[in-house]
């Protein structure tokens, strides 16, 4: 520990050298004299450094991976060109000693790779220039432009996708943050790959012209300074010219391939030497046609016969071995299967074992959907239905059942159909192979797929391909794959239905987790203060209205307080209410101040205060006409809401909530019904509407 503390103290006061020295060498290399022993030793380094770039990018799994190549890509170029500005010195200065006098690197390009015929090495050169130039880089950089592009354009789907499994449960908060920082990653290096392909261009055009400002003043200063005649000015500066040129553009060219290699590349991890193998020639058909084409041209007279039938031949062989070890293990496999016992039938007495309980929650899919809940076949679906139980039973305070899976073969094969305490509360469509592209209400286009509905909420959705994922999400679609979206579904389903999962099981357990927190509240809550039935039904009643129940230390104490004036579970879940109205507003509303509510008109309040009165405890009892009027009103007034953005909260008095609530649950979605008690002191009202009679 004492060392490690010492590293870092040692650290701290050592300041980051790299990169001032690396500016300062590149400065001194354009403005000192190099010998040319060094001058060597950085185009040899020059080389090397491209070849390890090049290496590099081939076995990265995804460009991410190597989110320091645009970094890179300028430093090589700059040392390039330093370089260039030195042996251009070293070149004007000595040229007239020979094809020595730049360094042994230059004058084996000049000699060696051109054969010291400087006209060769000028078309040699050209060439390079022009496969640099024309084809890899301008290729690179219009690749890089378009990727920039939509990688920005599709940052604002991205992002609402992230939310969307976050909301799901199907991310944890800390994989959400690090799918965010990918995301703006993602962006960044595409934009920096957009401006390094720019470096790699002009540095194209740089060596064209450095090749001709070096021959015309080589040529001038030995001519001129020298005395050498034309011919051997010519001859000693061309070749020490192009002999740099080559040295340089070698390097260049490997650089500009290995940055159109990383834009080419899919933003997946995978290995790209593998994947060349695996789509390019695992098909053994494939080598079977192009050896058949092969064939044909080596037999036609007047072709070389040697070659075509040569590579005919090869491409023969290496289909029949590719397709005798798929055969292969085509046959081990059915081996395997065929080795595996099957198992007699077994004849037993009827018990009360074959009489099946009634799943609490339950999953039926059907078989096209089978694979999604397969951990054998990669299924993701099990994964997310874990995620969604966690999630709902840390927003709702209690353990939520497991989720029972099976395969139904009444179901169409794409569809699936949720079932609680056996009894269906949703059901839907889904495409494993596509994926679901929601309108979230604004977007800017139309895309082609199968018309379809988010069955969640109900919004407007395409089944897409998953190639128009990208362009979905920048014309501002949500996009979802199957497992996501049946997650989703069942998420909303055990949220809308959380008081039908909450029983005697589920309030024993809730008892012994507050009695590791408060053992004298909840050895005396029950039977003591209230029976464990009333318990129950307090807490179901607030789940039915979307109140979570993991606050069970506050619950307890309100029935402790209010137990000795009624043990009616109504009156005593709207005393809990009024406890928890801090979370029931936060809930609603968030951490606003004020709080926009609609009211009833005096008259219609008594209205409906004489119906209580009357012994109907039922609202929806009233005179029809009149139920309907007042359903129209705050049905426009939740719309009104909607719109803007804010919660649509009904306030009454204590005597209504519950009926109006009631009401509005089975006529009116999205109104949230409130007495003034559960108003908190701290929050201020804003009466935007008022819902009369007439």
């Amino acid at each position: 520990m004492a060392e490690s503390t010492t590293q870092n103290l040692t650290s701290s006061k050592i300041p980051a050298l790299g990169t001032p020295i690396l500016l300062l060498s590149l400065l001194a290399m354009m403005t000192l004299p190099i010998p040319t022993f060094l001058l060597d030793i950085l185009f040899t380094f020059n080389i090397s450094l491209a070849l390890v770039v090049v290496l590099a990018t081939v076995y990265s799994q995804r460009p991410l991976d190597f989110a320091v190549f645009p970094t890179v890509l300028l430093v090589a170029t700059l040392l390039r060109l330093a370089m260039n500005v030195a042996s251009t010195r070293v070149v004007l200065i000595n040229g007239h000693t020979g094809p020595g006098a730049a360094g042994s690197v230059i004058e084996s390009f000049g000699s060696v790779v051109i054969g010291g015929n400087y006209a060769v090495g000028l078309v040699v050169f050209a060439i390079l220039v022009i496969i640099n130039f024309v084809v890899v880089t301008k290729g690179a950089g219009r690749i890089s432009e378009v990727s920039a592009r939509f990688t920005l354009d599709a940052m604002p789907g991205k992002q609402m996708a992230i939310d969307a499994d976050l909301n799901a449960g199907l991310l944890s908060q800390e994989e959400a943050r690090e799918r965010r920082k990918e995301v703006s990653q993602e962006a960044d290096f595409y934009g920096s790959m957009d401006g390094a392909s720019k470096f790699v261009r002009g540095d194209a055009v740089a060596g064209l012209l450095i090749l001709f400002i070096n021959i015309i003043g080589g040529i001038s200063v030995g001519m001129g300074q020298h005395g050498l005649d034309f011919s051997t000015a010519m001859q000693y500066y061309a070749l020490l010219t192009i002999g740099d040129g080559l040295v340089a553009q070698v390097p260049a060219l490997l650089l500009s391939t290995s940055a159109a290699i990383m834009v080419t590349r899919q933003n997946a991890a995978h290995n790209m030497g593998k994947m060349l193998v695996s789509q390019l020639i695992m098909n053994p058909l494939v080598l079977f046609v192009t050896a058949g084409v092969l064939f044909v041209m080596g037999i036609i007279p007047g072709m070389p016969h040697i070659p075509f039938l040569l590579l005919s031949l090869v491409c023969v062989t290496g289909g029949y071995f590719i397709n005798q070890h798929q055969q292969k293990q085509v046959s081990t496999e059915a081996e395997i299967a065929e080795q595996q016992p099957v198992p007699e039938p077994v004849v037993k007495e009827l018990s009360w074992d074959d009489v099946p309980p009634v799943d609490q929650v339950g999953l039926e899919v059907g078989y096209r959907l089978i694979p999604m809940v397969d951990p054998a076949q990669d299924g993701k679906l099990m994964g997310r239905i874990k995620g969604v139980r966690k999630k709902v039973s840390q927003e709702l305070g209690f353990l939520v059942s497991s989720v029972h899976i099976r395969d139904n073969l009444d179901l169409s094969p794409n569809a699936y159909r949720i079932a609680i305490q056996g009894a269906t509360v949703g059901d839907a469509e889904v495409y494993p192979d596509k994926e679901l592209a929601i309108n979230p209400g604004q977007v800017f286009g139309n895309l082609d797929g199968i018309k379809s509905k988010d069955p969640a909420f109900g919004l407007e959705a395409v089944w897409i391909d998953a190639s128009q994922r990208d362009n979905a999400q920048a014309l501002g679609y949500t996009v979802v794959d199957a497992s996501t979206v049946i997650a989703t579904h069942l998420s909303h389903l055990l949220q809308t239905h959380a008081a039908e999962l909450f029983g005697h099981e589920e309030a024993e357990q809730m008892l012994k987790g507050l009695a590791k927190t408060a053992p004298k509240l909840a050895e005396t809550l029950v039977p003591d203060v209230v029976s464990l039935g009333t318990l129950v039904k307090v807490l179901q009643n607030l789940l039915v209205e979307q109140v979570p129940v993991r606050d069970l230390r506050t619950i307890a104490e309100t029935l402790a307080e209010f137990s000795s004036r009624s043990q009616d579970p109504n009156v005593l879940t709207a005393a809990v209410r009024v406890a928890l109205n801090r979370l029931i507003i936060q809930n609603i509303n968030g951490l606003k101040d004020e709080i926009p509510v609609v009211t009833l008109a005096p008259d219609l309040e008594q209205i409906l205060h004489q119906s209580l009165a009357s012994g109907d405890d039922e609202v929806v009892g009233i005179e029809p006409g009149l139920a309907d009027r007042i359903q129209v009103s705050l049905k426009q007034v939740v719309e009104q809401q909607e719109a803007a953005g804010q919660a649509a909260i009904l306030l009454v008095s204590p005597a209504l909530r519950s009926s109006l609530a009631k009401f509005a649950r089975f006529g009116i979605k999205g109104l949230h019904v409130l007495s003034y008690q559960e108003i908190p002191d701290n929050k201020q009202i804003k009466v935007i509407a008022n819902v009369g009679n007439q």
